[in-house]
């Protein structure tokens, strides 16, 4: 009888055991999936804003052109990512950029988040990442503001300058939790011939226009 209950005493034992190292394996396992997709690779996409309108000139929406661009910027990103594309989308407050994120937000349901051009640039860009790590987010800007906030990321510092009318560069910045952040620079839409467009063949005298922080912005 003695001999029974030591038998069961035993087994008992080993189902305990078993238990204890499924549930320990088990914890270490998420606790790793945890981790490293907490520090997974973030990408960061940044583009101007597409063409803009000539009027009005102190917040302008899209040009006729600058609309046909947002839209092949919506056909390039809904599918950036096999399971679903764009994560987060940021812009600056105004018309034009807005305008230029608006096709993307619509054809993956998400909102636009608006981000203040004036702040300090890598106070910006760290706390889009620490918000989003791992995932993909479009930040659309201006010429004379995206050079900067990719610098901000330790990544590329030698982005060449934006000509006025360049609007087709589109920026990928991959950030990984270890290594090297690397930028790709790659064109989207009508390519930039450093003429002007039909739509900014206007006298300079109506334009007013620049990449200045004040008035382009």
């Amino acid at each position: 009888m003695l001999s029974g209950n030591a038998e069961s005493d035993r087994r008992r034992k080993r189902r305990r055991r078993r238990i204890q190292a499924i549930v320990v394996y088990t914890a270490i396992a998420i606790g790793l999936a945890w981790f490293f997709e907490s520090q997974a690779t973030t990408t960061m996409i940044f583009v101007r804003h597409a063409e803009k309108a000539l009027i009005p000139v102190d917040d302008p929406g899209l040009s006729p052109e600058g609309q046909v661009r947002a839209a092949e910027l919506a056909r390039q990103l809904a599918d950036a990512d096999v399971v679903a594309g764009i994560d987060v989308i940021y812009s600056t407050p105004y018309r034009r950029t807005m305008e230029t994120a608006q096709p993307v937000s619509d054809a993956l349901a998400i909102p636009i988040n608006t981000y203040n051009p004036d702040d300090d640039d890598e106070e910006t860009v760290d706390g889009m990442v620490r918000a989003h790590k791992g995932k993909i987010i479009l930040v659309v800007g201006h010429s004379n503001t995206l050079p900067a906030l990719i610098a901000a990321l330790g990544a590329s510092k030698n982005v060449p300058p934006i000509a006025e009318m360049e609007y087709d560069n589109l920026y990928l910045v991959s950030i990984p939790w270890f290594g090297k952040t690397k930028t790709i620079r790659v064109r989207y839409g009508e390519p930039y011939t450093g003429r002007p467009a039909k739509d900014h063949a206007a006298p300079v005298m109506t334009r007013q226009v620049t990449d200045s922080p004040g008035e382009d912005r």
